[in-house]
């Protein structure tokens, strides 16, 4: 049952950016009571971001002695199981707007508990691995990329995404897929987005590209739940734990992953504050 009140506190945070108009903006709603759904969707339409995250706090005048909340992630056209950079912008805002006491706050979400820590390097993420296993890309997929070759191709069932890793950086870079062919294709198994990937250069280990247009983002600035999957996929190919990775969107993001021992990943990144105020419904 939606209440009265019509005031929601907004920010809007670029995550995985060290500076402003970089990375992946994302949109963070401090929600103190309860929505309807199908509003918590109009917001994110309204938003028109990739993701819209929205924290559950129960008493604002003692928010800052709290840890643990709940939190939700809305594409434009559906929620989702799994946001990385909505979750990072979401601890960024509890840490420095909020004012939380503790250095690592929790959210019970629909994967599970997940945790964000501040650490040195920005915010450190704690996010369950997704190994992917290994198939065979369906050609007209291919087709509708734009690939004519690749190395592999494996499939996380958890988050429905699908990883194809191409020979070179570059081949990843000039990719032009067409996402109207890909919207309309009928695939064996259920795809939330693709990512394609290759072995990066110097400082960096490897490179990425995320699409989605079956929920609504034609490509992903950058995709922190991707990287559940490219870490353990790279770990095993470059024998290396923990890693330096960029999506090398227009936008484009800098990530430092860890492949951890109890089947976790942690996926550090900066955050910058662009926008706060109030949202009328």
């Amino acid at each position: 049952m939606v209440s009265d009140k019509k005031e929601i506190l907004i920010f809007q945070i670029d995550a995985f950016a060290n500076e402003a108009f970089q990375g992946n903006p994302a949109a963070v709603c401090i929600l103190t009571q309860e929505y309807d759904d199908y509003i918590l969707q109009q917001i994110a339409a309204e938003m028109n971001l990739s993701e819209t995250a929205f924290v559950y706090i129960k008493d604002m005048s003692s928010v800052t002695q709290e840890n643990t909340f709940p939190l939700r992630w809305f594409t434009p056209q559906v929620e989702v199981n799994l946001c990385g950079h909505a979750t990072l912008a979401t601890a960024a805002v509890m840490f420095h707007e909020v004012g939380i006491k503790f250095d690592e706050v929790f959210f019970d979400t629909l994967s599970g508990r997940l945790s964000a820590k501040r650490v040195k390097e920005g915010i450190a993420l704690n996010f369950p691995k997704n190994e992917p296993e290994q198939i065979s890309a369906p050609d007209e997929l291919l087709d509708a990329l734009g690939i004519n070759k690749y190395v592999n191709a494996a499939y996380a069932e958890g988050v429905t995404d699908l990883l194809i890793e191409l020979e070179t950086e570059l081949e990843v870079k000039y990719l032009k897929p067409n996402f109207a062919r890909l919207t309309k294709l009928e695939l064996d198994n259920k795809i939330r987005g693709v990512m394609v990937t290759a072995k990066g250069n110097n400082e960096i280990d490897f490179v990425s590209r995320f699409f989605a247009p079956w929920v609504g983002i034609n490509e992903d600035p950058v995709t922190g739940s991707a990287h559940t999957i490219l870490a353990p996929y790279w770990s095993k190919k470059l024998h290396k734990n923990e890693m330096n990775a960029s999506q090398i969107s227009e936008r484009g993001g800098k990530l430092t992953v860890r492949v951890l021992e109890d089947q976790r990943v942690e996926i550090i990144g900066e955050t910058r504050l662009v926008l706060k105020g109030e949202l009328f419904l």
